[in-house]
């Protein structure tokens, strides 16, 4: 699944535990030119749409050969992404702007996780 589903986004708020939260993401891009289309995906949300939602990229890394993990774990990005809260996220993701650029990332992308992590001990 490459889409972010309105469900899932409500899902979130709902469990929301309060504080920041960083997005894993680990993506697999398409072999024709997905690496590229991610990139005008990340150029068009801009730091407009950062600043706006208080996104920060903590981490931007291609992906090397898993040690440990099962046939077809093996990602070519991963990003660990931190947003100040959930409702942020959400925000964003529904933010006409954003939906305007999001169609570059579903070009893009074979498949992916975004998965939200909170820190532990607060």
């Amino acid at each position: 699944m490459i889409e972010i589903d309105d469900r899932e986004l409500d899902t979130l708020l709902a469990e929301d535990p309060g504080g920041p939260v960083v997005m894993l993401n680990l993506l697999r891009f398409r072999p024709d030119g997905g690496r590229e289309s991610y990139q005008r995906y990340a150029d068009a949300l801009g730091a407009e749409i950062n600043a706006r939602y208080g996104l920060q990229v903590e981490y931007l890394g291609d992906g090397g050969r898993p040690l440990v993990a099962e046939d077809g774990q093996a990602w070519d990005m991963v990003a660990l992404v931190r947003y100040p809260n959930r409702r942020a996220f959400v925000d964003m993701i529904r933010d006409p702007d954003y939906r305007a650029a999001a169609h570059l990332r579903s070009e893009a992308l074979v498949e992916a996780v975004l998965q939200p992590t909170s820190p532990i001990g607060g």
